[in-house]
């Protein structure tokens, strides 16, 4: 169950904290489920028309081709919430023209929706005033640039848990573990690997292939998951054998 604390950041007076493993609980269902109904069956990578249909399915209304210049050059994409009706979602027109593009707009995509799904409610208890409207008409928006996609800072919270949902959505822990578990059986490996080591740069790619995701996207999913470290833990079990 989820907990809240206080909203330092002065949006809310309270906000809901979540912690790692419920945001991957959570998104994990929330794909395989939205895959079972559609397909019968779960399969990743999950295709891009697919995370559109989902965005789309809880959302009053999606804009895949909007002009977010108005917000910044660096915007990609916005989030509106609307007390009593489900949030309008609108992604850079710059994302989904572009083909050579489709790993930032499926990254897009699913940080998006975390923000329709973990925090659309908010606005329900807590929707900004007429005057705060009229102060500020972005109130009741999350802007949300390229930079903090993937790995915003802990304190801007939204989009912290938002990059969260983003890489739980579009690779699930459970599947990423058994890709992560057959490279390390199969290189006899155990504990944590090395980011920059030979090991680590050979497990990125995998993710990367496995669930059509960018070479960050997959390397700050693996060190949110403790896969990938600083350094190794150590050599293989079997190095001395």
């Amino acid at each position: 169950m989820v907990r809240y604390v206080r909203d330092t950041t002065g949006r809310f007076s309270q906000r809901p904290h979540y912690k790692p493993e419920e945001l991957d609980r959570e998104c994990e269902n929330i794909i395989t489920s939205f895959l079972n109904d559609k397909h019968g069956k779960t399969e990743f990578p999950v295709t891009t028309d697919d995370l559109t249909l989902l965005i789309e399915r809880d959302t009053d209304d999606f804009d895949p081709y909007a002009d977010l210049s108005v917000y910044g050059n660096d915007v990609e994409g916005v989030t509106e919430f609307q007390p009593g009706r489900k949030p309008i979602v609108r992604i850079a027109d710059s994302l989904s023209s572009d083909e050579r593009r489709e790993n930032r707009l499926r990254t897009t995509l699913t940080h998006e929706y975390g923000h329709v799904h973990f925090h659309a409610y908010l606005w329900e208890f807590e929707p900004p005033g007429t005057d705060l409207l009229r102060r500020n008409p972005n109130a009741n928006k999350q802007i949300c640039k390229r930079d903090t996609m993937i790995e915003a800072n802990q304190t801007d919270w939204m989009e912290w848990q938002a990059g969260h949902a983003c890489g739980a959505l579009l690779m699930p822990v459970s599947y990423v573990r058994r890709v992560v578990g057959d490279y390390q059986e199969a290189n006899r490996l155990f504990g944590v690997i090395g980011t920059g080591s030979e090991h680590g740069q050979a497990l990125i790619a995998r993710i990367q292939e496995a669930f059509q995701v960018s070479a960050d996207a997959a390397r700050v999913r693996l060190l949110r998951l403790n896969i990938l470290g600083e350094a190794s833990a150590g050599p293989s079990l079997f190095d001395n054998l």
